[in-house]
């Protein structure tokens, strides 16, 4: 007998959906065809204990698991489910009108219980896509995969739950969340707040003016000065993600298995923040492997990719980043596939001025040699630099700023309201000229920066003397203007002013000052 279920696999941060065709035959063979991997092939001996333990019949025919198409690889212990209820129902064991309608997704353990799996989100969106009806897949995976609306949702806790469920006993409800109150309901929780940073004037204004227009920030000071501290209240001061933000975002760490490490499974609402350390490879930065995973780059999607120390970071690797920088996506290309991942973050980088740390330190003392500070300093590109619209120093604060009790400055919420207000002037110009495609400031394409930052001649004049003097190329020329297009939204002007672009030119003068000596 034949009996078709429906799986589906995960390329890239979107799924596919599988045909799983299970015949028994006179025979005693257990064969898996349509090129399984090892976790797929290994599938029989989960079953049959899952079977055994659950006192249902194993047949005594040739079984015979076709899985299509057959010309596309299979990877993942997530079909276990599909398996074993095509030879539970093959076996007239469970009642098969409900398989044509639903996509079952799940690894069995030797006792029969449903273990999570990754990519649940992107496999619920393309079962609604298709128009199944529901999906069967593990009690954990539920709230995540419940995320898409008008789609049946089952979590199972073992295997003996979704037999119950096909032969239409009673069984718990669907899952169901309602996405926009979930939405709504976490857009401000933060246990964190800028007002925590006592001091750092200058450096709030250039974040604030970064979260503004989406630009990339490098931070450098000496340690302790607080460059940690204030990237990691960067996600309090920056617009919340709209809900097509949030759905893309939760389907990536959906795919990367990482909705679990700091969620309950549904929506995430708070923009990412990814830390990774110095010693992160390539791989685990950039995405890929086998089978692929997106990498920290595109777990920051529409977040923060906060690099600390970041001459420590091998220079291969920092090099990758140009790319995704520029283009907001990374594709990844092997022998045996090739896949595009979204990689639109903004880049928070830190770093000493020297390898003591204390070469701008206003009271310790740099041991440093001229020669080593040249070889630190020099370990970041000046491509790369480029790439980085605002460059700040970090002063340490006086102590007597540190021992006071009460907490001074903004907070939070006040800031995050100016940079709303200039990201909705952005959006509101982006929207009124049909460019759909580009979201804030730092985005802004040549023929967009011609129309939207028009500059008067003592503009020019100012930026052409800094370009002189400075040694500044053409991407940081652009950079330039990108940024004092921001601080004029800030300003709430229209028109780019000569103080906007003189306060601009500011955030690239550590290009002159000693990193642009290679």
């Amino acid at each position: 007998m034949l009996v078709k279920t429906y799986s589906s696999t995960v390329e890239g941060i979107d799924a596919r959906t599988i045909t799983v065709e299970v015949n028994l035959s006179p025979g005693i063979r257990f064969l898996v065809v349509g090129l399984p991997d090892n976790a797929v092939r290994e599938s029989q001996q989960r079953i049959t204990a899952a079977f055994a333990n659950n006192r249902l019949h194993m047949p005594g025919f040739n079984i015979l698991v076709n899985m299509a198409p057959a010309d596309m690889r299979k990877v993942g212990s997530h079909y276990d489910l599909p398996i074993a209820v095509g030879i539970l129902a093959a076996s007239k064991q469970v009642a098969s009108p409900m398989l044509e309608r639903y996509v079952l997704v799940g690894e069995l353990s030797l006792d029969g219980a449903l273990l999570p799996v990754k990519g649940a989100l992107p496999i619920a969106v393309q079962a609604w896509k298709e128009g199944f009806e529901g999906i069967i897949l593990p009690e954990a995976n539920a709230r995540e995969a419940a995320v898409v609306q008008n789609l049946k949702v089952y979590g199972a806790a073992d295997l003996m739950q979704v037999v119950a469920l096909l032969n239409g006993e009673p069984v718990p409800e669907p899952t169901v969340i309602d996405t926009r109150a979930e939405y709504f309901s976490k857009l401000d929780d933060f246990d964190i707040d800028f007002r925590d940073v006592k001091g750092q004037g200058e450096v709030k204004r250039a974040l604030e003016i970064a979260a503004a227009g989406g630009h990339n920030v490098l931070m450098i000071g000496p340690p302790g000065a607080g460059k940690s501290m204030l990237a990691k209240r960067m996600p309090t001061i920056t617009p919340p993600m709209t809900l097509a933000e949030a759905l893309e975002t939760t389907k990536i760490h959906s795919v990367a298995g990482k909705l679990g490490d700091n969620h309950s499974g549904g929506l995430l609402t708070a923009r990412p923040f990814r830390a990774p350390h110095h010693i992160t490879s390539e791989v685990a930065l950039v995405g890929g492997g086998v089978p692929p995973q997106p990498g920290e780059i595109s777990l920051a999607h529409n977040g923060i990719l906060f690099l600390d120390e970041l001459p420590e970071f091998n220079r291969r690797t920092l090099e990758v980043l140009r790319q995704p920088l520029d283009e907001k996506r990374i594709t990844i290309s092997r022998a045996k596939y090739s896949v595009d991942y979204p990689a639109n973050f903004m880049l928070i980088a830190a770093m000493n001025p020297c390898p003591c740390g204390y070469r701008t330190h206003p009271e310790k003392t740099c041991t440093c040699t001229p020669s080593a500070q040249a070889r630190y300093m020099n370990k970041i590109s000046g491509p790369l630099l480029d790439r980085i619209d605002i460059q700040v120093e970090v002063i340490p604060v006086a102590v007597e700023s540190m021992t006071r009790r009460l907490r001074e400055g903004e907070t939070s919420t006040q800031i995050r309201e100016r940079v709303i207000a200039a990201r909705e002037r952005q959006t509101r110009r982006l929207q009124r000229d049909g460019y759909a495609n580009t979201h804030n400031n730092a985005m802004l394409t040549p023929e967009q920066m011609e129309r939207y930052c028009r500059l008067d001649d003592e503009s020019i004049e100012l930026i052409r003397h800094a370009m002189t003097t400075m040694g500044l190329s053409g991407r940081a020329y652009d950079r330039i203007l990108k940024v004092a297009r921001t601080i004029a939204d800030l300003a709430g002007s229209e028109v780019i002013r000569i103080d906007h672009v003189a306060e601009a030119i500011q955030y690239r003068s550590l290009d002159c000052s000693h990193l642009t000596n290679h």
